[in-house]
């Protein structure tokens, strides 16, 4: 959980959007992990329900490429990634970094003012992405207009951050 000190101070918090409703039709998201430069397909909600199974394959897919560690994911992450997906009519997810051991977090920190030393990505609760088709900027703006947690936003490098934590911009 972010504290006070963790939070951007560019964007005060915002309330949380509640998310589009739920129409029970399958959620597949394609990811394509430029760390292992692998891809997975996964239909991990079906009928309003998470599958076990599939949120384990995204967990392990999302695996700290630097130590090998493995956390289950927030699965509002991927729900988050969904309705990015839906409004901008994309078709995949480029993947830099997901899930990030407390060690290569540090390590990271360390190297850049970028990292946060509490980031939600030890929690499973952050993703990095780009999408294919798309500027870092329209992604950004889509997952702003979606409400659900925080976003940055990193035009130089090119990628978007999206957390399942309080709704907040930087």
């Amino acid at each position: 959980v972010p504290t006070a000190a963790s939070m951007s101070p560019f964007a005060p918090p915002m309330e949380r959007q509640a998310p589009p409703p739920d129409d029970g039709s399958p959620r597949t998201l394609t990811l394509f992990n430029l760390n292992t430069q692998q891809t997975i397909t996964s239909t991990y909600r079906r009928g309003g329900q998470y599958v076990p199974a599939e949120l384990q394959k995204l967990s392990t897919f999302l695996v700290d490429h630097k130590s090998g560690d493995v956390i289950a994911m927030d699965p509002e992450l991927f729900d988050i990634l969904y309705h990015l997906q839906r409004r901008l009519g994309a078709t995949s997810f480029e993947v830099l970094s997901a899930y990030r051991s407390p060690q290569t977090n540090a390590v990271l920190a360390s190297m850049s003012r970028g990292v946060a030393r509490n980031s939600l990505h030890t929690q499973g609760q952050a993703i990095d992405i780009r999408v294919p088709g798309f500027s870092p900027y329209q992604v950004r703006q889509v997952a702003r207009e979606l409400g659900l947690g925080g976003v940055g936003y990193y035009p130089r490098t090119g990628f978007v951050h999206v957390d399942t934590g309080p709704v907040r911009y930087w």
